[in-house]
This record gives C-alpha cells, sequence and structure tokens, in this order.
C-alpha cells in the first residue's frame, strides 16, 4: 500500500514557526507567573510590597513590560488583556476561582492543552485563568496567615502543663509539710511591712513561677537586698501555693510577703465598698462584653475577652495600692512578667512632686520637645467619641503598667480611683466604644496630668512582641515581658526565655519534678 504524500516543505515550515511562537509565548506567561509567585511569597513572608494581588497588578505588568521591551504583537496582545483582567478580577466567578489550577506545573499543563489545540492563543481566557489562579493563591495564603496567627494567639492563652503542676505540687506540700505552712514573713520580721526606712515592692498576680522570677531577679540585682520588702498580693485560690513556694524558698536578706484578697482586714468600710464597686463594675462588664447581636462583631470580642489580662480582676484592682497598703507611703509596683537587671534604689528615689506615678511615657530630651517613648493615648483611647475628645488631647504622651514607682499620700488625697471607677462604668455603659476592655485606658484618664515621667532606661517593655538589640537589654534595668509570648510560654523567644530561666534555679525538686527546667 501506498505511504500518503508527505506535506510539501512550506508547510513544515509553518508548523516549526508555530511551535516556536507557542514557545515563545509559554516562555513569557512562565516567567511573568513566576514573578507573580515571588511576590506572592514575599507576601507570604510578611514584607508585602503592595496591599494585595490585584494592587500589584500594574506593577508586575510594568515589570512584564520592562522585561519583554513591549515588543511582539502577542505580548502586546496579552498586556492589553492583562490590564482589562486586573480590573475584573475582583468580579469573577468563585467557582471559576475554586476551579483555577493549585500550582505552575497545572497551569502549565492547562495552556499545553490550549495551545495544541488552537492555531490562535485565546488571550483572554488565559489572563482571566492566570487571574483566578492568583487570587485563589492569594486567599490560600491569607487564610494560612489567619491561622497562624490565630494558632499563636491560643498558645498564648494556655498555662502549660508544667505550671499547673507546679501550683498541684506546691498545694500538696502545703497541706502535708509544715514548713510550706511556716509564716510569709517570720514574725522577727513583720516590722519591716510598714517601715518607710525600707523599699517596698508591690507585685499583684496570680502567677506563682512569674512572682518568683521577679522577686529573685530584683534580690540579685540589688545592691542592698536587705533593704527589699515585696508585697505579693494574689487572690484567694493562688493563696496556697504561692503561700507555699515563698515560705520554702525564702529570699534572704529580702522579705517577702504574701497575702490573699481574702485576707485584708479593712477595717474602713469606705475602703471595703470601694473595692467591691472595682470588682462588681468588672464582672458586669465581663458578662456584657461577651452579650452582643452581630457575629462579626461577637467572635471578636470572644477572642478579646481570651486573653488573661483583658478581664483579670487582679489587673484591675491594682487602682486599689492606698487601700492594700494604708500605712505606706511609697511603693514601686511591680508586673509579674519583668525581669529585673539594675538595683532599683534609683527608681525609689525618683522625684515625683506633686504627682501620684512615676512612669515611662513621655520624655523629654532637650530642645528637641517630648518624644513619647510609649504609645500615644490615641492609640489606647476612642478620640472619635466625644466623651473622651472633650477631656484628652489625643497626640499626648501615654504611659503603661509594668514598672512604676507611687507615691500613696498623693494618691489618697485625690479621686483618682473614683475617677477610673467610673469611666470604666462609662466605657461598659457606651457598648464599650470608648477602648477596648483593658485595665490601662481608664487609668490614662483617671492619672492624668499626675504621671511623672521616668527615664526610659526603667522601663524595657515589649519583650512578648519582639527581640529588642543587645545594647538596649544590656542599657535596661527592668524587662517587661508584655505581649503574647510570655517567658513561661513555649511560643517565647528561645534568647529571651532563657534570660527568665536563668534566675530560677535548675536544681529545685519541684521545678525539676514539674518539668519547668531540664
Amino acid at each position: 500500500m501506498a505511504s500518503p504524500p508527505s506535506p510539501p516543505p512550506h508547510q513544515h515550515q509553518q508548523a516549526a514557526t508555530r511551535r516556536g511562537c507557542r514557545s515563545a509565548v509559554v516562555t513569557g506567561l512562565l516567567a511573568g507567573v513566576l514573578l507573580f509567585r515571588a511576590a506572592l511569597l514575599t507576601i507570604e513572608a510578611g514584607a508585602s510590597l503592595c496591599p494585595s494581588t490585584t494592587g500589584c497588578l500594574d506593577w508586575r505588568a510594568g515589570l512584564g513590560d520592562w522585561l519583554y521591551g513591549g515588543s511582539g504583537d502577542a505580548m502586546e496582545e496579552f498586556m492589553k488583556e492583562w490590564r482589562r483582567g486586573r480590573r475584573e478580577a475582583s468580579l469573577l466567578d468563585p467557582v471559576v476561582v475554586e476551579a483555577a489550577p493549585d500550582s505552575l506545573d497545572g497551569l502549565m499543563a492547562e495552556m499545553d492543552t490550549m495551545l495544541a489545540s488552537y492555531d490562535r492563543l485565546d488571550m483572554e481566557a488565559v489572563v482571566l485563568k492566570i487571574m483566578a489562579m492568583l487570587l485563589k493563591m492569594d486567599r490560600k495564603v491569607k487564610s494560612s496567615r489567619i491561622r497562624a496567627l490565630f494558632n499563636r494567639h491560643l498558645a498564648s492563652l494556655g498555662i502549660p502543663k508544667s505550671m499547673h503542676c507546679l501550683t498541684l505540687r506546691l498545694a500538696e506540700e502545703f497541706a502535708v509539710n509544715s514548713a510550706a505552712r511556716s509564716p510569709v514573713p517570720l514574725p522577727e520580721h513583720a516590722p519591716r511591712l510598714a517601715d518607710a526606712s525600707y523599699l517596698h515592692v508591690a507585685i499583684v498576680t496570680d502567677n506563682v513561677l512569674a512572682a518568683a522570677v521577679a522577686v529573685a531577679s530584683a534580690v540579685r540585682s540589688s545592691a542592698e537586698p536587705a533593704r527589699l520588702v515585696f508585697h505579693v498580693v494574689t487572690d484567694k485560690k493562688s493563696y496556697v501555693p504561692m503561700h507555699s513556694w515563698f515560705a520554702l524558698h525564702p529570699v534572704s536578706p529580702a522579705v517577702v510577703e504574701v497575702k490573699g484578697l481574702h485576707q485584708f482586714d479593712w477595717r474602713d468600710g469606705g475602703a471595703i465598698a470601694s473595692v467591691m464597686r472595682t470588682i462588681e463594675e468588672v464582672q458586669r462588664s465581663s458578662m456584657e462584653y461577651h452579650q452582643c447581636d452581630a457575629s462579626v462583631v461577637r467572635e471578636y470580642r470572644r477572642l478579646e475577652a481570651s486573653k488573661p489580662s483583658t478581664f483579670s480582676l487582679l489587673n484591675y484592682l491594682k487602682i486599689h495600692l492606698p487601700e492594700f497598703f494604708p500605712e505606706l507611703g511609697r511603693v514601686i509596683l511591680l508586673d509579674d512578667d519583668v525581669v529585673v537587671r539594675k538595683d532599683l534604689t534609683g527608681l525609689w528615689e525618683q522625684h515625683l512632686g506633686e504627682n501620684i506615678i512615676g512612669a515611662v511615657g513621655g520624655h523629654n530630651p532637650g530642645e528637641d520637645g517630648v518624644v513619647c517613648i510609649e504609645k500615644t493615648l490615641g492609640d489606647h483611647l476612642n478620640f472619635t467619641d466625644p466623651e473622651v475628645s472633650n477631656v484628652l488631647e489625643s497626640a499626648r504622651c501615654a504611659w503603661s503598667w509594668g514598672v512604676n514607682v507611687v507615691n500613696l499620700d498623693a494618691w489618697r488625697r485625690t479621686n483618682v480611683t473614683d475617677t477610673y471607677q467610673l469611666w470604666l462604668e462609662k466605657n461598659r455603659e457606651s457598648g464599650f466604644r470608648l477602648w477596648k476592655m483593658g485595665s490601662l485606658p481608664p487609668a490614662l484618664i483617671a492619672f492624668d496630668g499626675r504621671v511623672q515621667a521616668v527615664e526610659p532606661r526603667w522601663h524595657l517593655r515589649g519583650l512578648g512582641w519582639h527581640t529588642p538589640d543587645g545594647e538596649q537589654l544590656q542599657r535596661s534595668a527592668v524587662l517587661h515581658f508584655s505581649g503574647p509570648r510570655k517567658p513561661w510560654l513555649e511560643v517565647a523567644f528561645p534568647e529571651l526565655r532563657e534570660l527568665w530561666l536563668g534566675h530560677l534555679n535548675r536544681s529545685d525538686s519541684f521545678l525539676q519534678g514539674c518539668g519547668v527546667v531540664e
């Protein structure tokens, strides 16, 4: 049987030309998609060059124009369709987006099928397919980032099993070991608790391990540890393990007092009423904060309320320091998530004038005027509400809890506590519109005009958000692990966690037995 006649030479040439054109187009599209993929990886790494994938299309198109010189009918048509497709990207059918290829290999396989089936490439179809793929990839990246942030949020809320273990072990020790029940402080040291010649440090906390590190680091850093008197205020459920720890781990020559809220003997009926007013307001706010009709707002509030600090009663009870310590005239207030690295005497001796509280915030370096070391009031309060904007200026410097020196005598001569409670009520009655729930915003209002700025070296905050440089660490007197990555959590920054763990005795049987240290 005779074989079919071979095609004329000019047909071979035309077929070869078409294959060459197809290869060139595929190569060009592949390079363009690779550029997109690089941009998406940049977004995923948190260093986005533009607000969204579609928002970057002009930039990418311009780069493609530069790479290819804008020459060739195929490229011009592609760029034209690309610019038009960019405007239509947000209108793509979700079904089309979901059906888009998941990878470069998948896209190139579909492109190869299209090129093999048609003599002329449908540029509009190509552009829409790539648009759909990019939108799908962008949504996956955003979804992954949201899941990662949510998982990190959950990790920051949990209490490690080792800390649960330590609390239970200490409570058990309190029951079976008389040494764990011994007075804290010992009777011979009790007169120091109200002696103004000593340096008094207050820590309001229910975290045994954090309190242990804060106290141990302050004693280790002190030039005169025998002058230190620590007042640890805790709640009823944490009192037994807290007492047990400090009874079995004395920090002599310093003195520690551990006192539960249930142990305060307030003979002043007004003091009891004031404390109960704050407790009831925090509980009422907690209940109403969750009662919201809008599902999106409700879910957001659930996440906010899950933060340990949002409705921690002990955080709000800092406003009652004068009632807690009626016989003291001055006290240093430390948060439990701190490490003290310098002697606190300089902070204790800060001149406050007629002000109540000394804090790092507004700092005046000289001729340049005030520089806000912390955030501004506008970062904490909602100045779109006249209730706030009529009494404060948003650009003014804010301060924060964590490391403060407090003039209790000056505080008692004011109505700061009443003002704090009033604004707590106002925020609840406004539907929590004045600020996000927290203990600091109402304090910013209540202490307005009564805060003395102290040197920034006394308080380096944010170590639960980022790692500062070595010079800052060396220069700072107190390191504050404010933020979600607390040093007792696995999500803490490793180098900062080691710094914190360095103030625990690694040979301690309680810590070893519960896996706090190795």
